[in-house]
């Protein structure tokens, strides 16, 4: 690169807390239109906020395991400007004095590991959300806005990191890891898709390495890959921009994913002054030292910790252990499946084939198949009772009926045959059945024994001991006349 990238991450984290912030309103995604709203979350006259203590919580809980220094005094503030989605026409939040400051987030980036700073970590309330467009339901109404309230109130948690992320493949390192912290610390689901992960990006390139440049503030990324695609078009309009000696001007702009190009949204003149001061309705916030420490206590073990334990504690390759640690409830199941079966390699090359390839189409926490049914699966594998074919059969048997792995094998007959003596009598049969195959291996064609052990796999249908297949084959060819 040309010129050294400098970018900063403002993310919003809405928090799973089952009302809102300064009311009781319910926060479940999908309902109607204001169906979930209140005097206080639509701002009427004489209403007074409550504060949510777990909102208050979930935001400790976040800045404990991200290095974040604790203020024990803070308070909210009124951040004042008018919109439409704004029913109280300020937004409460904070300002000078946040729930934390500092920390930091470990990211790895092309074998390279980087610690990025954490600049603030505070709690606000969401505004509500336009309808207009292609998202109205009657076209009669396309050329009307409506507005919905029930996202008006909801905790959100911003994290803004320092401007330390020198590419964008570091920024998008950073927010998966981020996400991957906070559904571990189970405070958010994260899910992007429903805007309960989002993210505004501030990004400036220089010619001097440790200068800034002129930022602009990059907004309407809704995946990890828009984020990662809109910082690469703005890097790439900004360096054309000084490659012609033109000046980079500071302003917010859009990114257009269908386009792949980011565009004005509003200038540094129409910049907002948000008038701030300190909330009136709200006393100041005192975090004791007990509830840091019983929360500090309750903190679990954080994906970096819980990869580097798996590859010294189960001897798993690299691969396997960020697989198994990308979710905390995967990582769950597989040490309970350990547990009841201490081979983690097995385990965890079950679990990472079909048991992956079930669970897309289920959450893990409604599956019917239990971490010791899978012990009992491999068991069964281990003692030659079932093939590997045979195992993953039974596997999706459980997962659609959440029957046992007995059960299973019972009902559909399914015992794999490990008797030496039933074996070679249809061997014989496939030897007589097949003399083309047999005078192929006479003929120093070993390819024919695959053959031949195949055609016994049919005749037992699949449920010959495959090892066992082979060597009887190989036996009753060597004796055949």
């Amino acid at each position: 690169m040309k010129y050294h990238i400098n970018i900063g991450l403002e993310v919003h984290v809405e928090l799973l807390t089952q009302s809102k912030l300064f009311c009781g309103c319910s926060t479940k995604f999908g309902a109607p239109p204001n169906t979930h709203t209140c005097p206080v979350c639509l701002g009427l006259p004489g209403v007074l906020p409550v504060i949510n203590k777990k909102a208050v919580e979930y935001t400790l809980i976040t800045a404990l395991a991200l290095n974040s220094q604790i203020n024990k005094n803070c308070r909210f503030a009124r951040k004042n400007y008018y919109y439409p989605d704004l029913p109280k026409n300020y937004q409460i939040s904070q300002y000078n004095e946040p729930l934390a400051k500092g920390g930091w987030i470990q990211i790895k980036v092309n074998g390279v590991t980087k610690k990025i700073g954490i600049e603030r970590i505070h709690l606000e309330e969401d505004a509500g959300k336009l309808i207009h467009g292609t998202e109205v339901q009657n076209l009669q109404d396309k050329d009307w806005s409506f507005v919905d309230y029930n996202r008006a109130g909801i905790p959100l948690m911003e994290i803004v990191s320092r401007p330390e992320l020198a590419s964008p493949d570091e920024a998008y390192e950073y927010l998966v890891t981020l996400r991957k912290i906070l559904r571990y610390l189970r405070v958010s689901d994260c899910n992007m898709e429903e805007g309960s992960l989002r993210c505004d990006a501030n990004i400036s390139i220089s010619s001097e390495k440790g200068k800034m440049g002129v930022k602009t503030e990059l907004k309407n990324m809704n995946s990890f890959k828009e984020l990662r695609e809109g910082l690469w078009e703005e890097v790439r309009r900004q360096s054309e921009l000084l490659d012609r000696g033109e000046k980079v001007v500071q302003e917010t702009r859009l990114w257009d994913s269908r386009a792949k190009k980011t565009y004005l949204m509003r200038g540094k003149e129409e910049a907002h002054d948000y008038r701030y001061f300190p909330e009136p309705d709200l006393p100041p916030l005192s975090i004791d030292d007990n509830w840091i420490e019983k929360l500090s206590a309750s903190l679990p073990e954080l994906p970096q910790q819980r990869f580097e334990r798996f590859l010294k504690q189960y001897r798993l390759p690299e691969y396997d252990a960020t697989v198994l640690t990308d979710s905390r409830d995967l990582a769950d199941y597989f040490e309970e499946c350990v547990k009841l079966f201490p081979k983690p390699k097995l385990v965890s090359n079950w679990i990472m084939g079909d048991f992956m390839r079930l669970l897309k189409q289920e959450k893990l926490a409604s599956i019917k198949i239990s971490p010791s049914g899978i012990a009992d699966l491999l068991t069964e594998v281990e003692k030659g009772t079932l093939s590997i074919p045979m195992a993953k059969e039974v596997m999706e048997e459980m997962f659609r009926t959440g029957k046992g792995v007995t059960q299973i094998i019972e009902e559909k007959g399914m015992k794999q045959i490990s008797d030496e003596e039933s074996l070679e009598k249809m061997a014989q049969e496939v030897l007589r059945e097949n003399p083309k195959a047999v005078k192929d291996f006479q003929k120093g064609k070993y390819q024919a024994v695959k053959f031949l052990v195949g055609q016994l796999m049919r005749k037992t249908k699949g449920k010959a001991n495959p090892q066992l297949a082979n060597r009887v084959i190989e036996k009753k060819l060597k004796e055949y006349k």
